[in-house]
């Protein structure tokens, strides 16, 4: 592999004469070879996003020279394509401002820059990674601008639609079964009946609810951080850059970003992402129970609930012939495992904000992006693959209705609860039908009962 000599403050270094990273990268890939997750590649969009941005002003300032401002949006407009992707090898696990893959996108939107002007990489002539791709940035406030950029843009473009996709089949399905009466359930036992539309209704409302959560936590996600530059007080940059450069990044995206009024809390504390995590939390346990509910009601085919005959997508053992198993449900539930666990990863990494600066912020960018990126597809799979195709066993379900004793609570304001009670444990006992067991009392005719034991007539209030 032919090489080339890079140069940073600490010396010189040998970097692969292929790539465009240089030095800071490369002295990264060595002491922080740690595992092998990669930084997430949105993260590296929005800090490109960001040189872009901040070089566009420069220019506008007269503070960069013409030619290097557009080499660097040229460069920079790249990496956002995702065209020079290979350049950018650097894990999670570094330091914990990110300053290495602030770096890493510096470095290699400088060389790029230079390539484009016809000069040699390596030189830092004629665009210098720092003195003009970095100019007026910190990697302290340029990482968490990232984080909140990429988490905004995530969440609008994907997360949001495709939740938008699944409460939009849960309501398509209440009212489908609005008319399909079954018993319901309370601690696993028979309870009062309800409709199959009812109890989707049920699982509508929570994703309504999740979706407005997610939509009002990501309000604080707007607000940027960029223009505090190192702890805060915007040192090496000039006066409404903080603003220019907000107003650059929201053209850019699209989406209404704002210059946070205070540059230390941003930098010290990453409270909006901690509160964000929380509604996605909050949603993965409302996906939990709804995937589970589903998963249980189609269980069977004939030793289970088997209230729901769930989509047949692939066959379900490979020993076990015509089995077919509750697949996309298992696969969205073992997703919301992993957001609540990295709910408490980025719980716990938030309150590490010491003095002026957080320094778990790649974690905490890895795991809110990891969250997003996770409930998007698993949702919108879960969605398409699963909740659409949904039908229901009429005959299961009015099997169980006609077969459940819970149907005697129609009976309590006229004959009593423990008169109720004792129907209830005699039809149990002796194997025999609710109504024998009602008739038998002499507390009620055949007439009465059947005017009351209606279970249309119980789904509401009397």
């Amino acid at each position: 592999m032919k090489k080339r000599k890079e140069f940073d403050s600490i010396g010189a270094i040998n970097v692969p004469a292929d790539k465009y990273w240089g030095a800071s990268t490369e002295r990264s890939n060595k002491f922080f070879n740690i595992g092998k997750i990669l930084i997430n590649s949105s993260i590296i969009r929005s800090i490109a996003i960001i040189k872009r941005s901040a070089a566009i002003i420069h220019r506008k300032d007269g503070l960069i020279p013409n030619n290097i401002s557009r080499a660097i949006v040229k460069a920079s407009s790249e990496v956002i394509s995702g065209k020079l992707e290979n350049n950018f090898p650097l894990k999670v696990w570094q330091t914990g401002s990110g300053t290495q893959t602030n770096m890493n996108v510096n470095e290699v939107i400088a060389n790029r820059a230079i390539e484009i002007l016809k000069g040699k990489k390596g030189t830092k002539k004629p665009v210098h990674p720092n003195d003009h791709v970095n100019k007026s940035q910190s990697t302290n406030d340029v990482f968490p601008t990232a984080m909140h950029i990429s988490v905004a843009t995530e969440t609008i473009n994907k997360l949001l639609p495709n939740l938008k996709l699944l409460e939009n089949a849960l309501k398509k399905k209440s009212i489908e079964f609005k008319k399909i009466v079954k018993i319901g359930r309370t601690h696993l036992q028979d309870a009062t009946p309800l409709t199959l539309g009812q109890e989707f209704s049920g699982y509508y409302e929570q994703l309504k609810k999740s979706i407005e959560r997610i939509k009002f936590s990501i309000k604080d996600i707007l607000f940027l951080a960029q223009g505090g530059t190192a702890v805060g007080t915007g040192l090496n940059s000039k006066k409404n850059f903080d603003k220019k450069i907000a107003r650059e990044i929201s053209k850019y995206c699209k989406i209404s970003f704002k210059t946070a009024p205070n540059k230390f809390s941003e930098l010290a504390a990453h409270d909006a992402i901690v509160s964000f995590s929380g509604a996605l939390n909050s949603c993965a346990v409302a996906l939990m129970k709804i995937s589970n509910d589903i998963r249980f009601l189609g269980s069977g085919p004939r030793a289970g609930y088997g209230e729901l005959i769930l989509p047949e997508n692939e066959p379900g053992s490979s020993i076990m012939p015509g089995k077919v198993n509750p697949t996309q449900c298992e696969a969205i539930t073992m997703v919301c495992i992993k957001v609540i666990g990295n709910h408490t990863g980025i719980s716990i990494a938030g309150t590490h904000g010491h003095f002026e600066l957080n320094v778990f912020k790649p974690l905490i960018a890895h795991n809110i992006l990891q969250s997003i990126d996770l409930l998007a597809d698993s949702v919108k799979n879960f969605t398409l693959y699963c909740v659409k195709g949904i039908k229901a066993n009429k005959l299961k379900i009015k099997e169980h209705l006609d077969n459940s004793l819970m149907l005697v609570t129609a009976l309590a304001p006229k004959i009593g609860y423990d008169n109720a009670a004792k129907i209830a444990k005699k039809a149990l006992k002796n194997n025999t039908k609710l109504k024998y067991e009602a008739l038998k009392t002499g507390l009620i005719n055949e007439k009465e009962y059947d005017k009351i034991v209606n279970p249309i007539k119980m789904i509401g209030p009397n």
